[in-house]
């Protein structure tokens, strides 16, 4: 275990701000931020503590590299932002520079992880859990080779589990704020273990600590990241609770960090297998900014958004400016042109595309066996010859197929369709023009095309929010 990475957090329990010249008045808090140093910054356990006016020397050094790795002013002493910054909830782990990966670049020998929910904390509804661990590793999956599935029992590669104080780990937790959770990196036994400490409120929200963010988090670290000194990275170590969840996305620094150990994901435009080459727009080919432009249907695909007209596509990716324009069958071979509706299930790390009466599933840019299906299979009635449009959930799971002026909505994870549908479009989704021609999700808004227009919708407010033109995707 010595050779575990520190995992405990000591908050200085000081009510005002005082130059470090005076620490030594303060016997008690100044051994509480020695070992706050100790832990996080590496101070030598045998440095003497502060001496009376002195601006230098090893305690004051490290007090000027937490302020400096933190992003505040570097004065060496114990001002207020240093001392409120020390009170912070935070993770448990140490800090070190920029996207730094642990000692000796630890990490996953293969692409497909498992992980498992072993307990479950009493604050949230156990879908909801589950929703955001989900979520937090669909962070990472959407810029990396990585996919990840859930085991309910026995052995996984990350375990997950709410604990309080002593947990087993010789990494006691702390009671309510400072430290949220820790977590180890890649390997055996409880390496790429995440641990969270059960005594904060954990909400869906940010009115308690949130779970998606601090799940995020610490499962980058289960991955193979250390502290980011960045602040607006996710792998920054203090909880930042004015966060706005419904855009939140990682940062460069943090794709930059990930991509550093696993690479970019299949079928990006920096992976070197995929078909990057693009097609010349001509006589014949649709243009991205005709201002009549419809889609035959949209999907997310591995962080990527695809734009399906005829035989064509455009891939746009959220990490450069230029989308690529591709002919369908330079990836996928066995697809048909004029497609009528394609989704992604992230959590399978599936997409699945739809012609008339059948549909396909690809990953990445491999066409799945067993397909094409009949779209009776999930459970349509002989009355629908076709789908329009079709959106994944992430948050619910489910999936919503559009035909003509109704909808139906499939449960992913039952695989079957949910009783009380079809429904009428205008009745759930006001505003929306019940002639949708492709909808895909993303940033939690619902984004609906209709010729030659787009409607971005609010599924919490349930009302448009923007209207925008169809091509506004490809930079027109």
């Amino acid at each position: 275990m010595q050779n575990l990475p520190a995992l405990l957090l000591l908050c200085v329990a000081v009510c005002s701000a005082y130059p470090a010249d005076r620490a030594a008045e303060d016997e008690d808090s100044m051994e509480l931020v020695q070992q706050y140093l100790e832990k996080y910054y590496k101070l030598a356990k045998e440095t003497k503590p502060f001496v009376r006016r002195r601006d230098h020397g090893p305690v004051v050094e490290k007090i000027r590299e937490m302020q400096k790795f933190l992003g505040l002013e570097v004065t060496g002493k114990l001002d207020t932002d240093t001392l409120e910054m020390m009170r912070k909830p935070r993770c448990g782990v140490p800090d070190v520079g920029d996207f730094t990966t642990f000692p000796g670049m630890p990490k996953w020998r293969k692409t497909h992880l498992t992980y498992r929910i072993i307990n479950y904390t009493l604050d949230l509804p156990r879908d909801a859990v589950d929703s955001a661990i989900e979520k937090a590793l669909s962070l990472w999956q959407e810029v990396t080779p990585l996919t990840f599935s859930r085991a309910d029992e026995g052995e996984a590669d990350i375990k997950i589990s709410f604990a309080v104080r002593d947990h087993g780990d010789f990494s006691p937790f702390d009671g309510p704020g400072n430290v949220l959770g820790h977590a180890y990196p890649p390997g055996p036994g409880i390496f790429g273990d995440a641990h969270f400490d059960d005594d904060e409120q954990w909400t869906r929200d940010t009115s308690g600590t949130n779970l998606f963010l601090v799940a995020a988090h610490e499962l980058g670290h289960s991955l193979g990241l250390f502290h980011s000194a960045d602040p607006s990275a996710l792998m920054y170590p203090v909880y930042r609770a004015d966060t706005d969840l419904s855009r939140f996305r990682l940062s460069q620094d943090d794709v930059d960090g990930i991509q550093s150990l696993y690479g970019s994901p299949p079928g990006s435009p920096d992976d070197p297998v995929a078909p990057t080459e693009s097609v010349t727009s001509g006589p014949g080919t649709p243009a991205a900014c005709d201002p009549a432009l419809s889609f035959d249907a949209v999907s997310t695909l591995r962080g990527e958004i695809l734009f399906f007209k005829d035989r064509y596509f455009w891939r746009k990716s959220l990490r450069t400016l230029e989308p690529g324009f591709y002919l369908i069958s330079s990836f996928w071979p066995s697809l048909p042109s004029g497609l009528d509706a394609a989704y992604e299930d992230t959590s399978k790390d599936t997409v699945f595309l739809f012609k008339g009466n059948q549909f396909w599933a690809v990953r990445g840019t491999e066409a799945q066996a067993g397909y094409p299906k009949g779209i009776r299979t999930l459970g349509f009635p002989a009355t629908v010859g076709k789908i329009d449009a079709a959106l994944f959930d992430k948050e619910k799971k489910k999936t919503y197929f559009f035909v003509g002026d109704k909808y139906w909505r499939f449960d992913e994870k039952r695989q079957s369709m949910e009783p009380g549908f079809p429904r009428q479009i205008a009745e759930d989704f006001p505003g929306v023009d019940p002639k949708v021609d492709a909808a895909f999700e993303a940033f939690g808004f619902y984004y609906f095309f209709s010729g030659p227009s787009q409607l971005e919708f609010d599924p919490n407010a349930r009302k448009v929010t923007h209207t925008l033109a169809s091509g506004s995707w490809l930079n027109c």
